[in-house]
């Protein structure tokens, strides 16, 4: 799998992006039935809300070799500030018409 992450604008002055990590290295989260080499291509923030930008940035992540993009936790599930993106769900729908060979996960951990 050759991933690239999209995380939120909002939360990427605190989270330096461990968690997703961490997840990556240990398989857990949505990683744990992956049973394939990841390679992190890229992690990107969703270029602000309401997240216009996220299909430019998929884009490039795809350009430069990913097949895989995992919205990061904070997008999805709000973590760690308890606030998911109102925009996530318009995010997946217009990268996924975009980019349609890019498999989406909905979050990381």
């Amino acid at each position: 799998m050759k991933l690239g992450i999209i995380r939120c604008a909002q939360t990427e002055d605190f989270c330096p992006g461990t968690g997703d990590f961490k997840a990556i290295r240990e398989r857990k989260g949505i990683f744990a039935d992956v049973t394939e080499d990841i390679e992190i291509v890229g992690l990107i923030n969703c270029g602000g809300c309401p997240g216009k930008k996220s299909v430019l940035r998929a884009r490039e992540l795809a350009k430069r070799g990913a097949d895989t993009i995992a919205f990061a936790s904070c997008i999805q599930k709000g973590t760690p500030i308890g606030y998911p993106c109102p925009f996530a769900n318009k995010m997946k729908t217009i990268i996924q018409n975009a980019v349609p060979d890019l498999k989406i996960l909905d979050y990381t951990h």
